[in-house]
């Protein structure tokens, strides 16, 4: 008697509606997950292990660091922890009114445009930091932070004008680059501020979060021109103080560490229009600024002010200075 012959199972795409994902499957995988998270969960306390390490430099004091066990300690001499970083990302500049005063000649208000960032068109959005703790368990620390971020008027944007340019009335709707040949702060909207820190317990191991926030000054690049006008003010200038906030997470692999982060900064910006067409060079161009304000020279295209609010999301590698502490277990 011939046995039947058994087919294998043939597993077919089940059909989805308007894009939708069947439901089954996706509930199998996030009880998958669940399940995982749970027993790497309940691993934890058997893989965090908190002890005391020790730098023990010849002819230096011994100082006491917590640590995790596996995880390599970097200190320097004296037990701080000293780190550097740099990153990368992406920023939003919020919509901003603009302001242009030269008493007698302009009084001009700009508003109901767009910022744009460009942040992956050279020049990049770039960070670069340096972060102070008094020990590697530390959970207060200090960083000084350097952002340089962009900010570009909507040459297309159609904007609101209201006030008075060489005695006439401006007419109240007209798009960016019809009254503009350029508006914006595109080498860049620079920023350096010394922050405070403050880092959380490490969890999963490996994952740090931190949140922080400080203050400092604003040195934008200055490219503002009227399309009527030859004249144009091209420099590196100092515009006021800017303060920021932010939050991240830091994960941790040895030596060096990844992170992500937001934060949020505000700039309100007050420049004067110099009229300068070829500055290029930072410390140059803040002297001529710095001179021109102890003559009581007034900037000949007048002042320029907004308020810059700026979303940040960045990414970046920290790595920490010293040499390995070593573990009296």
């Amino acid at each position: 008697m011939d046995m039947p012959r058994l087919s294998a199972p043939t597993w077919r795409r089940p059909s989805a509606i308007a894009g939708t994902a069947p439901a089954a499957p996706v509930a199998d995988r996030l009880a998958a997950l669940v399940g995982l998270l749970a027993l790497a969960t309940s691993a934890l306390p058997h893989l965090i292990d908190t002890g005391e390490l020790y730098l023990d430099a010849p002819g230096e004091s011994v100082h006491a660091v917590t640590a995790l066990p596996w995880m390599p300690t970097y200190a320097m001499a004296d037990g701080r922890e000293v780190v550097l970083g740099a990153y990368g990302g992406t920023s939003y500049t919020h919509p901003s009114a603009v302001r242009i005063v030269k008493p007698g000649a302009i009084d001009l208000t700009v508003k109901d445009f767009g910022w744009i960032g460009m942040p992956f068109k050279s020049p990049i959005y770039y960070g670069l930091r340096a972060q102070h703790w008094s020990s590697p368990g530390a959970a207060v620390g200090t960083m000084l932070d350097f952002t340089h971020a962009k900010a570009i008027a909507r040459a297309d944007d159609r904007a609101t004008f209201s006030g008075t340019r060489a005695g006439k009335t401006v007419a109240p709707q007209a798009r960016i680059g019809e009254v503009f040949k350029h508006l914006e702060f595109s080498h860049g909207h620079n920023m350096v501020t010394l922050n405070a820190l403050y880092r959380m317990p490490a969890f999963w191991t490996r994952i740090r979060p931190y949140v922080g926030g400080g203050a400092g000054v604003a040195v934008p690049h200055t490219e503002i021109g009227f399309r009527d006008d030859e004249a144009r003010t091209y420099e590196y200038q100092y515009a006021g103080l800017v303060g920021q906030v932010l939050a991240g997470i830091e994960i941790s692999l040895g030596r060096s560490s990844v992170f992500v982060e937001y934060k949020f900064s505000l700039s309100p910006y007050e420049v004067p229009l110099s009229q300068e067409p070829k500055g290029w060079l930072l410390i140059a161009d803040l002297w001529r600024q710095l001179r021109a304000w102890s003559r009581g020279e007034l900037p000949p295209g007048g002042r320029l002010s907004t308020t810059l609010a700026t979303n940040h999301a960045i990414a970046g590698v920290l790595v920490r200075a010293g040499r390995p502490a070593t573990s009296t277990r």
